[in-house]
């Protein structure tokens, strides 16, 4: 029991109750109340009436008092432990962090493990509060989560300033596993665009493989524009809509596309960019990346720190994702692709442009597959086998000799085939 000189000074310590329990068995030590007058009065038994009144001989009023009156609580920070805190909080790479990453923060690169509530209070303390504009949310349907991994997966690309100092939008691709919020796949180009989407879908099907369905927006990468429709004529006499670059290539592994109808449809995609938009831009500060190469290298690590901090355990065990076929070579999947018909020179026609096809003698009017992306260049396929090829004339019928032009005008078809989306010729 905590030793009192004076009266004052004890109950100085009491609160409201304590100083009622204390003057009621002061009362009933002296006679003034009977025991059952008093549990009566405090609501307790006449038993523990009994044993407060031996505890108040023995020890006198400090008996009243709780156990750990005047102890200091077992999870208060220490005062250099606090200043420290602080002292990282006022770095300049955490001037745009939240309290819920800067939590995170302290425990990855410091060890220093606090609880959001505790954390929240000693900045608030402090006059630091979260950067984050907190706006009233919408009210939408909360669209429930699929039951297995890899049943749905959300697409979408987001443009956002991410590099400090640097007012540029920069674009973010992802996918996201609908039943467990995991990332499959993230990767930084300058704008939306089909290169974007050929990395995350290759980081997908590398790490986690074929998803059942994928759900998308409208956009043309994916599925056809308005002008591509076809008349109710062509609908009855059979005729198949055009088919987009994409989704030849989810066909040909046999995974569904599924459009969107709005934002909202992809509301956990679109709840992961608000994330990201707040984490990225303080873990690009930290780790001094200032451009789109480092920030894909740093990406691939990072989503898994990602899947582990927010992923949840999907409610089936089944896993709906099927390894990609051994046979199918990667680089060449994710590709742009045309059927060309070549002359008795092995050379085809592309953009205006003729290119013969190198080491390869084949029949005339044979068919080949044109591919085109940023990791092969352009290479023609044929007989299972892919060739490089070379311009030879321009569209006047003039002979391209120049080794700067031919690879100027290949660079340049690598360039528009990987940022813009066009149906299958």
């Amino acid at each position: 029991m905590i030793p009192f000189g004076k009266d004052k000074e004890m109950r100085y310590l009491m609160n409201k109750k304590e100083e009622l329990k204390e003057n009621v068995i002061r009362c009933c030590v002296e006679g003034k109340m009977t025991v059952k007058q008093a549990a009566n009065r405090l609501g307790l038994s006449e038993g523990h009436i009994k044993k407060l009144k031996a505890r108040y001989k023995k020890f006198g009023p400090s008996s009243m008092l709780h156990g750990n009156c005047g102890r200091q609580p077992k999870h208060t920070l220490d005062i250099q432990l606090k200043q420290k805190i602080l002292e990282i909080r006022n770095l300049p790479e955490y001037d745009t962090v939240n309290v819920s990453h800067f939590k995170d923060l302290l425990e990855e690169l410091y060890h220093i493990k606090i609880s959001y509530s505790a954390l929240y209070r000693l900045l608030q303390n402090n006059n630091i509060k979260s950067p984050r504009k907190h706006r009233k949310a919408k009210q939408h349907h909360r669209r429930n989560r699929r039951s297995s991994i890899g049943e749905l997966i959300q697409v979408d690309a987001t443009p956002h300033p991410f590099f400090q100092g640097d007012n540029e939008s920069y674009t973010l691709h992802g996918f996201m596993d609908d039943a467990t919020g995991n990332i499959t796949g993230l990767y930084m180009c300058k704008n939306e665009c089909m290169q974007g989407y050929f990395e995350v879908t290759r980081q997908m099907f590398k790490n986690f493989g074929v998803p059942e369905s994928i759900y998308a927006d409208g956009s043309s990468i994916f599925f056809s524009t308005s002008k591509d429709k076809l008349t109710i004529e062509e609908e009855l006499n059979g005729v198949e809509a055009p088919n987009t670059q994409y989704g030849r290539i989810m066909e040909e592994v046999g995974c569904h596309l599924i459009k969107a109808g709005s934002s909202q449809a992809k509301g956990r995609i679109e709840r992961l960019w608000n994330t990201l938009h707040d984490r990225l831009i303080t873990e690009f500060k930290i780790h001094h990346i200032t451009n789109m190469e480092d920030a894909n290298k740093f990406l691939v690590d990072y989503v898994k720190k990602y899947n582990k901090r927010f992923g949840v355990t999907a409610k089936d065990e089944k896993n709906s994702f099927i390894p990609l076929l051994k046979s199918i070579n990667l680089d060449a999947l994710l590709t742009v692709k045309y059927t060309r018909q070549v002359d008795n020179g092995a050379c085809f026609s592309y953009k205006n442009i003729l290119f013969k096809i190198q080491d390869i003698k084949i029949l005339p009017r044979s068919k080949v597959e044109l591919l085109i992306s940023k990791r092969i260049g352009m290479k023609v396929r044929y007989n299972g086998k892919l060739y490089s090829v070379t311009p030879i004339l321009d569209k006047n019928n003039i002979a391209i000799d120049n080794t700067e032009s031919v690879s100027n005008i290949i660079n340049e078809f690598i360039f528009f085939n990987c940022l813009k989306n066009e149906r299958i010729a």
